[in-house]
């Protein structure tokens, strides 16, 4: 199996969680600088592939950027919310229904939430 789509993120980042990658992915990529796109085999199965077993892949770099990579800005530190924030955040998406996938969503490390 040939894989068509690498995204690199920094360690602290759970891989397994699709929502957590993904978030980094919008956050931190920029499309000219962080995708790079090369041509080799791929999966004779790939029907997205031009040629049977010829195609390209791609490789998203989704991690923070630092000076000596020749980022010139200073990176942002991420959010942080307290544990009274997030219950707070929580009560108010309850109350206004539809939105039990996001009570998740805020309780991730994502948010690097303070330990007590």
């Amino acid at each position: 199996m040939f894989s068509k789509i690498i995204i690199v993120v920094d360690k602290e980042v759970d891989v397994q969680n699709v929502e957590e990658v993904l978030f980094y992915v919008g956050s931190n990529v920029d499309p000219k600088r962080d995708v790079t796109i090369v041509e080799g085999p791929v999966d004779v199965l790939d029907h997205a592939a031009p040629l049977m077993g010829a195609g390209s892949k791609m490789g998203i770099d989704a991690t923070t950027k630092w000076a000596e990579e020749g980022y010139q800005r200073e990176w942002p530190q991420e959010l942080q919310m307290s544990d009274e924030v997030i219950a707070l955040v929580d009560e108010k998406w309850k109350k206004y229904g539809g939105f039990e996938k996001h009570t998740q969503w805020t309780q991730r490390s994502l948010f690097n939430r303070k330990e007590n």
